[in-house]
């Protein structure tokens, strides 16, 4: 019985997969959201390199931190309970000690040696632009309150607003809005109606400017934060090795509406962006689709029932072999 219900739940999943990739034909290989999720204490997951790096470097200091933080509670809990008026009414009289000197100086020394390594490796690759080939140009400009982007080699240029812009809450009207662009209602106050789309594993250098006042473009998921800043341009890069939609937002306060102004990421296969780019060039960028973020999250549930499914398999292979009599047995 279990194994005729492991078989059904496998076929049924490649089922859904099959409809999943009929939606969404070009949607292969590891699929990312990069989007918080409610209750998430860690970083989002890492799309490039830069943000696994980011993100080793904040665990590996947090590992420092916790244990700073802890030798410091636990000599101060020494000092209280043994050192007070009460359990040491004769205190000493000495004022140095040049062991514990040394310590105290070496010990911060070797700790911040050992963050400022893998901290200048890692400005090194995110700043290091002579090590950069950019595979794809785009000019991201901030305004009061949306973003323009602009690909700079290819003519392309549009703006991108949030959807349901200026609502504090997410309403029915908002949501048919979302569900016509394809975000699920959890994308409130993160899509926008139209997104940069970019090439899977392809480096995207990104040149971040501004109109009236400075703000700031940030992807949490790629690792990288680039202020806009009026008549000045700086520049970030990326390279994302997930297809997948990957939300940001200006993180400078920018305004009164600061909090509406999101950014929208779609990385494809290069297929579908090739598609997309020639479709861009030749009509309004809203007559040009890109594979949306409910088609994402589908193909991605799919992917896991699918593993799911060959994980239940390969155990029930295991199980039957285990239970099936030797030779030996048999003899």
């Amino acid at each position: 019985m279990l194994q005729r219900f492991q078989r059904m739940a496998f076929a049924a999943a490649a089922a859904w997969m099959a409809s999943a990739a009929a939606a969404a034909a070009e949607i292969s290989g590891e699929i990312g959201i990069g989007q918080s999720e409610p209750g998430q204490l860690d970083l989002q997951t890492p799309a490039t390199q830069v943000a696994r790096q980011v993100a080793d470097l904040h665990h590996f200091m947090l590992v420092i931190i916790t244990g700073v933080t802890i030798f410091v509670l636990a000599l101060l809990l020494i000092v209280v309970l043994r050192y007070n008026r009460l359990a040491n009414k004769t205190p000493a009289r000495w004022t140095h000690n040049t062991l514990v000197e040394v310590v105290w100086t070496a010990g911060p020394v070797v700790i911040l040696l050992l963050i400022a390594f893998p901290s200048v490796k890692l400005l090194q690759l995110q700043e290091d632009f002579s090590q950069v080939a950019p595979d794809l140009v785009i000019k991201a400009t901030g305004n009061q309150w949306y973003w323009t982007h602009e690909y700079t080699e290819h003519g392309v240029e549009f703006d991108s607003t949030m959807i349901g812009y200026g609502e504090p809450v997410l309403n029915a009207a908002v949501r048919e809005e979302l569900a016509e662009y394809g975000y699920p209602d959890r994308a409130f106050k993160l899509a926008t109606d139209t997104a940069v789309v970019v090439p899977v594993n392809k480096t995207v250098l990104v040149q971040v400017t501004a109109a009236d006042v400075i703000h700031s473009w940030t992807v949490p998921a790629f690792g990288v934060k680039a202020d806009g800043v009026p008549g000045r341009v700086n520049q970030t890069w990326f390279n994302a090795e997930k297809q997948g939609v990957y939300f940001g937002q200006c993180s400078e306060l920018c305004g009164k509406d600061h909090s509406f102004m999101p950014i929208t990421v779609k990385v494809v296969s290069q297929p579908v962006y090739d598609a997309w780019l020639a479709c861009a060039k030749e009509n309004d960028i809203v007559d040009c689709p890109a594979p949306t973020m409910l088609e994402f999250l589908e193909a991605k549930e799919a992917q896991e029932a699918i593993a799911a499914a060959e994980a239940a398999r390969e155990a029930d292979i295991a199980s039957a072999a285990d239970a099936a009599p030797s030779v030996e047995t048999v003899r």
